[in-house]
């Protein structure tokens, strides 16, 4: 089940996937990863494409994928 953001204004989106557990590594991103919505494994979630959107999933780039989305 992929849960989406409204899009407002026609703003880019991503297609983030969690596709590693952020157990074992920092406890920051562990919670960076909870802030973006994920819950599970191999779960998805779309975004808008914003500076901050993009500065969290730098933080964990080494535990999800990101495709953009094309309307």
């Amino acid at each position: 089940m992929e849960k989406t953001v409204k899009n407002k204004k026609n703003t880019p989106m991503l297609k983030v996937t969690l596709t590693r557990s952020p157990i074992g590594y920092n406890k920051n991103q562990a919670k960076i990863v909870e802030a973006l919505g994920f819950k599970g494994l191999n779960s998805v979630r779309t975004l808008p494409d914003n500076a901050c959107i993009r500065g969290s999933l730098f933080k964990v780039k080494h535990l999800v994928k990101v495709e953009e989305v094309k309307e």
